[in-house]
């Protein structure tokens, strides 16, 4: 299968977002997308985010949705919120080119540390990122609140 990787344009958004809501069944939380099409939109035109998109025959196939963070122990890192591979073209190294142009991007932009999460019982991601030669710290715990904006 012929791929390629490229930086999402404001065009792809929709397909981008459609991949998420792809993502948040798979992660059996199909009603917890709340961004709209405009949200995205308006933030990407922000430079909030980025997204590289891996994409076959005119069709994305695959998105990695990442932008910089701070981190107070090692200073600029790339945070990647998701990585997505459409459920048809998995296990054929799609996942793996995004991961890799990402790390590539975020050694470009200078960072020191990329940095993701996932979930415990994802075995299958769990087991790529440590073949790929990440560090998956298990004691960690997330932690977050809503805010009346969303």
């Amino acid at each position: 299968m012929e791929c390629s990787i490229r930086e999402a344009q404001f065009s792809d958004l929709k397909e981008i977002r459609e991949l998420v809501c792809e993502l948040a069944v798979f992660e059996r939380a199909p009603d917890a997308v709340t961004a709209s099409l405009a949200d995205y939109q308006r933030l990407f035109k922000e430079h909030l985010f980025e997204c590289l998109v891996a994409e076959t025959d005119g069709k994305i196939i695959g998105i990695c949705l990442y932008y910089a963070a701070f981190s107070t122990w090692k200073g600029k890192m790339m945070y990647l919120e998701d990585l997505i591979v459409t459920k048809a073209y998995r296990g054929q190294g799609v996942g793996k080119l995004l991961l890799e142009a990402f790390l590539q991007k975020s050694e470009q932009k200078q960072a020191v540390l990329a940095k993701w999460q996932v979930l415990d019982w994802n075995t299958d991601a769990i087991d790529f990122y440590e073949k790929m030669g990440a560090l998956v710290e298990k004691g960690w715990w997330n932690v977050k609140k809503g805010l009346t904006n969303g």
